[in-house]
C-alpha cells in the first residue's frame, strides 16, 4: 500500500512539474508577445552595452582609468564624434538626400520606359505600383509606424533611441553586477555554468559587433569610392547608405544597391550594369575578408535559418525586427548549443565547443613559445656575461 501511495505522490509531482513548465513557458511567450518592443529595446541596449564595454576595456587598459569612468569617456566621445558628424555631413547630405528624393522617379521612369520595349518588360510593369506611389509612402510617419508600439511615433523613436542609450551605460559600467544577479536566480551548483553561457553569449555578440562594424566601415568606404569612381552622383550619400544598410546581411545590399542603379541608369544602361558590378565585387570582397574572421570568432549562422528569422521579425514587428533578427539568432544559437545540446543532450562536440578547444590550444602553443624565447633571452644574456 505504502508502495502504491509513493508512486501516487511521484507521478503527481512529476505532474505538477511538467504543468508548471507548460505554464512557465506560455507565460513567457505571452510576456514576449505582448512586450516585443521592450525585449527588443532591451536587446538593442545590450547589444550596444556590449560595443561600449569592449571600447572601455580598451580605454582602462591603456589609461588605468575605472571600469566606470571608461564606459562614460567612451559614451561622451561617440556622442561627440556623432554630433560632430551631423554638422559637418547633415547638410551636403540632406542635400543629396533631397536630390536623390527628386532623380530617383525620373531614373525609374527610365527604367520603365527601357524595359517596357519588351514583353516581359510590360508584363512585370503592369504588375508594379508606380515610382510616385512608392515615393509618397517613404516618409518618417509610415517607416516608424511598421515599428509598433512606441516606435509608431516621431517622439517615441527619440525617446526610446535615449532610453536605450541610458540602459547601455548603465549595463556597461557593470556588467558583472547585472550577470551576478541573473545567476543567483538558478541553484547554487548550476550558476558557474550560467555565468560560463553568458560569458559565451557575450563574446559572440562582441565579436559580432565588431566584424560587423568593420564591414560597414569596409563597404560605405569601398561604395563611395567606387561610385565616385564611376561618376555616379551623390556617390557619398550612396556610399553611406550601403554601409549602414550593410548591418542587415542579406537584405541590405539588396536595398542599398537598388537607388545607387536607379541613379546610374540616368547616365546609360551600361553605367548601371557598371554599378550593379560594383556591389557585387565589393559584396565578394567583403565575404572573403570579413565575413570568416567574424564566423571564426563568433557562430556559423545557417543562411536558411537567417533569411527564415529575418522575414519572421519583419513581418511581425518591422523594419526594428529586420535589423535585429541577425544578432538575435547568433544570441539563440549560441544559447541552444552550449544550455540544451551541451548540457541537457550532453553532446559535447557543438562547434562553440569545438572553437574554445580550439583557442585553448592555441594558447598553451603562444604559452610555450613565449617560454621558449624567454629561455633563449636567458641564455643569450648569460653566454654574453
Amino acid at each position: 500500500m505504502s508502495s502504491y501511495n509513493y508512486k501516487i505522490t511521484e507521478f503527481t509531482q512529476k505532474t505538477l512539474i511538467a504543468v508548471g513548465i507548460i505554464l512557465a513557458a506560455i507565460l513567457v511567450t505571452l510576456f514576449v508577445y505582448y512586450a516585443i518592443d521592450v525585449v527588443l529595446l532591451f536587446f538593442a541596449a545590450v547589444l550596444l552595452a556590449i560595443f561600449l564595454r569592449g571600447l572601455a576595456d580598451l580605454v582602462s587598459r591603456y589609461t588605468k582609468i575605472s571600469e566606470v569612468w571608461s564606459v562614460l569617456i567612451v559614451s561622451v566621445l561617440l556622442l561627440a564624434v556623432l554630433a560632430g558628424a551631423i554638422a559637418l555631413l547633415a547638410p551636403s547630405i540632406s542635400e543629396q538626400v533631397r536630390h536623390l528624393r527628386e532623380e530617383l522617379p525620373k531614373s525609374a521612369q527610365q527604367v520603365s520606359n527601357f524595359i517596357s520595349q519588351y514583353n516581359w518588360g510590360r508584363t512585370l510593369i503592369a504588375q508594379l505600383p508606380s515610382m510616385s506611389d512608392i515615393m509618397a509612402k517613404i516618409d518618417a510617419a509610415s517607416l516608424l509606424s511598421s515599428v509598433g508600439g512606441y516606435f509608431s511615433s516621431t517622439v517615441g523613436a527619440i525617446g526610446n533611441f535615449f532610453v536605450m542609450i541610458l540602459l547601455a551605460i548603465y549595463l556597461a559600467a557593470e556588467p558583472r553586477f547585472y550577470a551576478n544577479g541573473f545567476t543567483k536566480l538558478f541553484p547554487i551548483d548550476a550558476r558557474p555554468r550560467v555565468y560560463e553561457v553568458l560569458t559565451e553569449i557575450g563574446s559572440t555578440l562582441s565579436w559580432w559587433l565588431i566584424g560587423k562594424t568593420a564591414s560597414m566601415i569596409f563597404i560605405g568606404l569601398l561604395t563611395w569610392i567606387g561610385l565616385w569612381i564611376l561618376g555616379v552622383p551623390l556617390s557619398l550619400t550612396l556610399g553611406l547608405i550601403a554601409g549602414l544598410l550593410s548591418f542587415i546581411p542579406n537584405f541590405g545590399p539588396i536595398f542599398s544597391a537598388v537607388p545607387a542603379i536607379l541613379l546610374a541608369f540616368i547616365e546609360s544602361p551600361i553605367s548601371a550594369v557598371y554599378v550593379l558590378i560594383l556591389f557585387i565585387v565589393v559584396q565578394i570582397i567583403e565575404s572573403n575578408l570579413v565575413t570568416p574572421y567574424i564566423e571564426r570568432q563568433t557562430v556559423e549562422l545557417p543562411p536558411a535559418l537567417t533569411v527564415f528569422a529575418q522575414l519572421s521579425l519583419g513581418v511581425l514587428i518591422g523594419g526594428v525586427g529586420l535589423i535585429l533578427a541577425t544578432p538575435l539568432l547568433a544570441f539563440i544559437v549560441v544559447l541552444v548549443q552550449t544550455a540544451y545540446i551541451e548540457d541537457v543532450l550532453g553532446d559535447k562536440n557543438t562547434e562553440i565547443n569545438q572553437r574554445n578547444l580550439e583557442n585553448e590550444e592555441i594558447q598553451r602553443e603562444d604559452a610555450k613559445l613565449e617560454r621558449r624565447e624567454d629561455f633563449n633571452d636567458r641564455l643569450d644574456d648569460k653566454l654574453a656575461e
